[in-house]
């Protein structure tokens, strides 16, 4: 949302950032000078041995709850504040008929595991009724062949409030210099992130892999806070969390780069021009997809948590993306963010 919130900020509008604590502080640090709402979403939260959908499932109930409050909440936070667009991030209730409102997400259709792949396509027209609450649907991606997503969001029936808006990175046109660094330019890097528990147990899978060898390593935990965290203990350099620069200036300067499959992540490390080892969450199947498809393309390359060894290859940092993805993203994002608002102006313009 960080580059969203950026170009809105750049074109006049008074931005409001509503996020949960831990969030707020993230973006407190990278966008400052806002108002900021503790508005915290549903966090689905995992399970140390259940597949994540069967953990989701069992939440279900919570999920409905959180949508319903959510979505009451929000009425009263456009009328204190006089908001007339909405923008949120995968969150299914924060849509209002008195205002404009846009949803984004990168996957109208959810993956199922294959045992119950057959309701996938009751998902996609759930989330295809949820998409048509709002009056646009943001999707970060290219429309084409020339995609990231893949099936998540190509090649099914979308509603025709949908726009594609390119790859979004709080990286793209972010200025940086070496001395951002904290460790030079020879090391490797893991990124951290999702809820926990997977997020330890990759991290200490990690750490018993690297601890002790000569490479130096870099581990961006992905845990925003107030302050910046960086402990050493011998190669190993942990971050809590650190300026978008500096975390820019690590995975550029890296000599190889293991990640999760995240989407973000993704379109991050794209925008870097960077490959990496994607090792995605186990039984999170949006992640397994997509580091099975980006693969298959040679985009990057992929190996499952529970086949981790001591004898990981990792692939050249620097991958050579079409300069394309950079440009079109560019101009797609350009045209929503200009109908977005024509059509709030027409909306002032009427009342």
């Amino acid at each position: 949302m960080i580059p969203l919130a950026e170009k809105l900020r750049d074109t006049g509008n008074n931005i409001f950032i509503g996020a949960g604590n831990e969030h707020l502080s993230f973006f407190r640090n990278e966008l400052t000078g806002l108002t900021y709402i503790n508005f915290p979403g549903f966090r689905p939260g995992y399970s140390g041995f259940l597949p994540q959908y069967l953990a989701l499932l069992f939440r279900t109930p919570i999920l409905i709850y959180h949508i319903i409050l959510e979505h009451f909440r929000l009425k009263k936070i456009i009328n204190e504040n006089a908001i007339d667009i909405v923008i949120s991030d995968n969150r299914f209730g924060l849509w209002n008929r008195k205002v404009k409102t846009v949803y984004v997400t990168h996957m109208p259709l959810i993956p199922f595991p294959k045992l119950f792949s057959f309701l996938e396509f009751t998902g996609i027209i759930l989330h295809r009724a949820v998409m048509k609450k709002y009056s646009f649907c943001f999707i970060p991606d290219l429309p084409g062949d020339l995609n990231m997503s893949g099936r998540l969001s190509h090649g099914v029936k979308l509603p025709g409030n949908v726009r594609y808006i390119g790859l979004l990175s709080r990286f793209t046109g972010l200025n940086s210099s070496p001395e951002d660094n904290p460790a030079g330019f020879d090391h490797y890097t893991i990124i951290l992130s999702g809820p926990e528990p997977q997020r330890e147990i990759l991290k200490q899978k990690l750490t018993g892999i690297f601890k002790g060898k000569e490479a130096q390593v870099i581990i961006l935990e992905g845990k925003p806070g107030d302050t910046t965290r960086m402990v050493r203990t011998d190669n190993i350099i942990s971050c809590n969390h650190l300026p978008s620069r500096q975390i820019k200036e690590v995975i550029t300067g890296s000599r190889g780069i293991i990640t999760r499959s995240g989407y973000t992540t993704i379109m991050e490390l794209i925008s870097l021009n960077c490959k990496a080892l994607l090792i995605p969450t186990p039984g999170q199947t949006e992640q397994e997809y997509l580091a099975s498809y980006l693969s298959e393309k040679g985009w990057f390359t992929t190996i499952s948590q529970k086949n981790i060894n001591g004898g990981l290859v990792l692939p050249s940092v620097k991958s050579g993306w079409p300069p394309e993805i950079i440009e079109q993203s560019r101009l797609l994002l350009d045209k929503a963010l200009k109908e977005l608002s024509e059509e709030e102006q027409e909306k002032g313009c009427t009342n």
